[in-house]
């Protein structure tokens, strides 16, 4: 029996379903396998396809089984659209090779000329690493191939999957304080040193894949094998993810393998002239909520396509893994849309998408198998069963999925629920509900609830007081509960949420707004597509504390090796008094979540007799606290009863979290186990 069906025993009616996904998976890797001695080996089409030196010269292929005629034109011919013709080859590929007198140079503009039954089209060649937009908005491929290769100088870092990722979410182009797009040397020089001071151990890119819109955060990708022009060149990436390797910062690549952009003139749409080349047939291969193309990864062409960047990114650029995005629109004929995924047969049902399950079944599998201990993560709010299993298993081969019913969670609560009535029951739940085995990473808020049209955490809890409220030497008490509060569903979040953690740059000091790029409707503004650090930097803001608190809290979690420590257990909870008291390794946690109720003395039951201390408070003044838990204290256990059994008191007070560990008489923490 798969270890899918010891762990997931409801799972056993479905059991047919889940043999036949990992058949199907056994023969689609045979089948496109071929001579080849592994899909990552089948994974080679960088290396063959596009714009490649040979000798002193070039050699120029393309996939088009669709083309009538193919001529490659640029300013190496003056745009000539029928001097270079290119040679029908098997399979529907394409070639063209020029010598070194044919112009064509570093920099150099280039596009392919297809021949289609409805016409010629120029079009940017599908493999095309460097594509570039001039004053009137065009977008041509450049030629990136300087006389000096890159060099790297990272040989000794090695991704560690089994190290919990602590992510940094990060948007180059919107992480610099002036109003404009930022540039890949900024973000080298001027945010990966706060990334890796604030305790991250990981960074997780956006929009580095081309996209001819900004507004699309990166989500309309054109050119999947092009870094984005906007922040500078591909040299520029690499050496951002050099630098980054030299902190020791693992670097993931936000993948959009999802869906594309309907663009033609800058997209892979109808590339060879038919509207199915990449794409399913018909209204099939339309997005209705992302109006853009859906994938056909029934096709080997296709898999050959996606598979190939996937080994690419981490063969050219070093990444260090992936988040696939909408995974769950891959994994249902729907997309996934209206589907509260509330019984397993919605997961084995005729709307499943077997093909896209087997698709991230074999990408999972070359990236770990082409980088040893990379990560992939999905993007999946179905909670399809296996998403983080081994194949083998029966599962999908991803190592996390994101929890992404717990923002929804928060903005509900904080929507719909006055303070001292937030379901405490129902936090930890949302916390703690996650299938057996399968690892998450968990948090509070990601760039989707800091877009216009929604709000921050932060601002939520804040309003228009963080105009003018947010100076240290002010009292305000709006902002002074909106603090309290953002630091104890952060904490809440990383003690118990999932294996991982992330957050999106800026939101970890309470970044003030929304995101907003720059569009028509604000007159083309950068105001709210930037990150403005300088609140962090001023002592006079009380941005810097909420920094401070984020910054102390991730310590806590690495020193104690908390992600690794396995589930956490309930303690207490108590909705009326708005308690909630879990253990998670070495560390208790415990939440008064009541705005004036405080606890005189709070006993917390646990399973061990001895004593402890606080090491971490969201009420400590140097996190704009007021201070009234005395971090000098020794908790002694003590029995209570026979139901709550032994355990101690403490004052807790309204709006204010603790984590306590277990010490000596003294005071002395006793080092953290960590799990194997």
């Amino acid at each position: 029996m798969l270890k899918i069906l010891e762990l997931n025993p409801q799972l056993r009616d479905f059991e047919g379903d889940i043999n036949e996904r990992l058949r199907h998976y056994q023969a689609r890797e045979k089948e496109l396998c071929g001579k080849e001695k592994d899909l990552t080996d089948f994974a080679n089409g960088a290396h063959y396809f596009g714009l490649h030196r040979k000798g002193k010269g070039w050699v120029y292929r393309e996939w088009a089984p669709g083309a009538e005629q193919m001529h490659l034109t640029g300013d190496f011919n003056g745009w000539n659209r029928t001097s270079h013709p290119m040679k029908r080859l098997d399979n529907g590929n394409w070639e063209i090779e020029l010598d070194e007198n044919s112009g064509l140079k570093h920099l150099g503009k280039y596009k392919v000329c297809v021949t289609t039954p409805d016409g010629v089209h120029d079009r940017i060649p599908l493999y095309a690493r460097y594509v570039t937009e001039d004053a009137s908005h065009n977008f041509s491929a450049t030629v990136w191939a300087p006389e000096q290769a890159f060099e790297w100088t990272d040989a000794d870092f090695q991704p560690r999957r089994n190290v919990p990722p602590i992510i940094y979410e990060a948007h180059v182009g919107m992480a610099t304080e002036e109003q404009k797009v930022g540039t890949y040397r900024e973000f080298t020089e001027s945010v990966l040193e706060r990334i890796k001071a604030d305790g991250y151990n990981t960074v997780q890119l956006m929009a580095i894949m081309e996209h001819p819109y900004y507004g699309s955060f990166g989500y309309q990708v054109s050119n999947f094998y092009a870094a984005s022009s906007r922040y500078g060149t591909p040299d520029e990436l690499k050496a951002l993810i050099n630098r980054a390797h030299e902190l020791g910062l693992s670097v993931l690549l936000d993948v959009v393998h999802s869906h594309a952009v309907k663009n033609e003139l800058e997209g892979i749409s109808r590339f060879d002239g038919r509207d199915d080349q990449f794409f399913k047939e018909g209204g099939a291969g339309y997005h209705p909520a992302w109006d853009s193309r859906v994938f056909d990864y029934g096709k080997n062409g296709v898999v050959h396509f996606l598979l190939s960047n996937i080994r690419f990114w981490m063969e050219e650029y070093h990444f260090d893994g992936f988040r696939f995005d909408g995974v769950t629109s891959m994994l249902y004929l729907d997309q996934g849309l209206g589907t509260n995924f509330a019984s397993n047969n919605q997961y084995f049902s005729m709307n499943t998408d077997v093909e896209a399950v087997c698709y991230l079944q074999m990408a999972t599998h070359v990236a770990h198998t082409f980088k040893k201990g990379s990560i992939c993560i999905a993007e999946d709010m179905s909670a399809m069963p296996g998403m983080c299993l081994p194949i083998e298993d029966g599962g999908l081969g991803f190592d996390y999925r994101l929890s992404m019913g717990l923002p929804d969670f928060f903005i509900k609560t904080i929507k719909e629920r006055e303070d001292g009535h937030w379901p405490i029951s129902r936090l930890y739940w949302e916390l703690c509900a996650r299938r057996p085995e399968e690892k998450n990473v968990a948090y509070a808020e990601s760039h989707d609830q800091a877009l216009v049209g929604d709000q921050t955490i932060m601002f939520r809890l804040a309003g228009d007081q963080m105009y003018w409220g947010m100076r240290t030497c002010d009292q305000n008490i709006t902002v002074e509960r909106a603090m309290a509060l953002h630091k104890m569903i952060r904490l809440v979040t990383i003690g118990a949420g999932g294996e991982g953690y992330l957050n999106f740059m800026g939101n970890e000091f309470g970044h003030p707004e929304w995101i907003d790029f720059p569009r028509e409707g604000n007159g083309w503004s950068y105001l709210y597509a930037r990150r403005q650090w300088s609140l962090a930097d001023n002592p006079e803001l009380r941005y810097g504390l909420l920094g401070a608190f984020d910054k102390a809290m991730i310590q806590l979690i690495r020193n104690t090796h908390l992600l690794s420590a396995g589930g956490s257990w309930s303690l207490r909870q108590h909705e009326d008094d708005q308690i909630l008291c879990y253990q998670r390794g070495d560390c208790v946690f415990v939440f008064n979540f009541h705005p004036f109720r405080s606890q005189e003395a709070l006993f917390v039951p646990v399973s061990w007799e001895g004593d402890c201390k606080v090491v971490l408070s969201t009420d400590e003044k140097r996190f704009g606290g007021y201070g009234n838990i005395d971090m000098k204290v020794i908790y002694h256990t003590w029995q209570h009863d026979d139901q709550l059994g032994n355990g101690f008191t403490m004052y807790l007070p309204a709006r204010t979290a603790a984590v306590l560990r277990r010490c000596d008489p003294k005071g002395h923490v006793f080092p953290a186990k960590r799990k194997k």
